[in-house]
C-alpha cells in the first residue's frame, strides 16, 4: 500500500525539515506494521523565502520526497488540489507545515481508517481554541453553526483539511472541477463516512501565521456563497419587507396629516430613508456581485495553478 501526505508550504523555510522529521518518524512504525510505503508531497504555493530550496534539497537526500513549485501564490485551496491532482497513493493525508497539524495524529488516523472498513475518511478536530483570539475563536464557531444551518452540508465544528481519506474520496473530489474552492465544504459534499479524532491545539513551530482575521473572514464568506443561496434570499426579503414598510409609513403619515392636520417632517426624514434604503440596495448589490463574481471566473477556466518546478 501506498499512502501520499500533502503538504501545503507559504514561506515555511523553518517548519520544512522539522515537519518531515517528525512525519517520516510516525510513517515509519507502519510500514512495518501494515507494509505501508509513503511519499511526501511537498508544495510550495509561490514562497518568497528559501522553502522551495530546502524542499530541493530534502529530495537529493530521500526519494520519498517529492515537491511541486507555484509560479506565485495562487492559495491553499490549489495547493490542495494540486497535491491531489500528483498523489498516486491508496489513501491520501493533508497536513500543514507549521506542525499545528501534529505529525504524531498520522499513525492514529490511519490505523483508525483501517481498522473501521466501513469508513472512507478519518479526520482530525480540534478540541478547542485555547491560546487563538478571543474574537477569531468566536467568529470561528459561528461559522460552523451558520453552515450547518443554511446549507446543506454537515460541518463538524472544529474541522479543517487535516485528514486521511482513501483513494476513492480523492477521485470524488477531484472531479468537482470548480475554480473556487473551498475543501472544508468539499469534503463534506462528497459525502463518505467519516470518523473522527480530537487534537489539542498546538502553536507554529516557526514563523507566523499567513491567516489574518481579515483573511479568515473573507474566507469564511466564499465557503457560505460556495454552498448556499441564502444570501441571495436574504436579499430579496429585504426588498420586500422595505417595500412593506414603505407603504405602511405613506398610509401613516397620509392619515396623520388628513385627520390631526400636521405637517409631515420631511428633511430629516426623507435623509433617513435614503440612506436606510441606499445602504440595503447596496448590500444586496454587493452578494449579488459575489455570485456574479463567482460564475465569471468559472466561465474563464483559468488553470488552478501553474508549476514552475516539480521532481514528479
Amino acid at each position: 500500500m501506498l499512502l501520499s501526505i500533502i503538504i501545503p508550504c507559504y514561506n515555511e523555510f523553518g517548519n520544512v525539515m522539522p515537519c518531515y522529521e517528525g512525519i517520516a518518524e510516525n510513517v515509519l512504525p507502519l510500514k512495518s506494521k501494515y507494509d505501508l510505503d509513503a511519499e511526501l508531497i511537498f508544495v510550495d504555493d509561490g514562497s518568497t523565502d528559501c522553502t522551495a530550496a530546502k524542499l530541493r534539497e530534502l529530495s537529493l537526500q530521500d526519494k520519498r520526497v517529492k515537491f511541486i513549485v507555484f509560479s506565485r501564490n495562487f492559495g491553499k485551496e490549489a495547493a490542495i488540489y494540486a497535491g491531489l491532482s500528483y498523489a498516486a497513493g491508496d489513501y491520501i493525508a493533508i497536513i500543514d507545515a507549521d506542525l499545528q497539524h501534529p505529525p504524531s495524529m498520522i499513525s492514529t488516523m490511519f490505523e483508525k481508517l483501517l481498522d473501521d472498513r466501513s469508513l472512507d475518511c478519518v479526520a482530525a478536530r480540534r478540541l478547542s481554541r485555547e491560546g487563538e483570539p478571543v474574537i477569531r475563536s468566536t467568529f470561528a464557531h459561528l461559522f460552523y453553526w451558520l453552515m450547518s444551518r443554511i446549507s446543506d452540508i454537515k460541518m463538524q465544528d472544529g474541522s479543517g483539511d487535516f485528514r486521511i481519506f482513501t483513494r476513492k474520496m480523492a477521485d470524488s473530489i477531484l472531479s468537482v472541477k470548480e475554480y473556487n474552492r473551498f475543501s472544508k465544504g468539499l469534503f463534506a459534499w462528497v459525502g463518505f463516512k467519516t470518523g473522527w479524532v480530537e487534537y489539542p491545539y498546538a502553536e507554529r513551530f516557526s514563523g507566523s501565521t499567513k491567516w489574518s482575521f481579515l483573511k479568515l473572514l473573507k474566507y469564511s464568506f466564499e465557503g457560505i456563497t460556495a454552498y448556499s443561496t441564502l444570501p441571495l434570499a436574504i436579499s430579496s426579503f429585504s426588498g420586500l419587507l422595505f417595500c412593506f414598510i414603505s407603504i405602511i409609513l405613506a398610509l401613516y403619515y397620509a392619515l396623520k396629516a388628513l385627520i390631526y392636520g400636521e405637517a409631515v417632517a420631511g428633511f430629516p426624514t426623507l435623509i433617513c430613508v435614503i440612506l436606510l434604503v441606499g445602504g440595503l440596495q447596496l448590500f444586496c448589490m454587493g452578494i449579488l456581485g459575489e455570485y456574479l463574481a463567482k460564475t465569471y471566473l468559472e466561465t474563464k477556466n483559468r488553470p488552478k495553478f501553474i508549476i514552475t518546478e516539480s521532481n514528479f
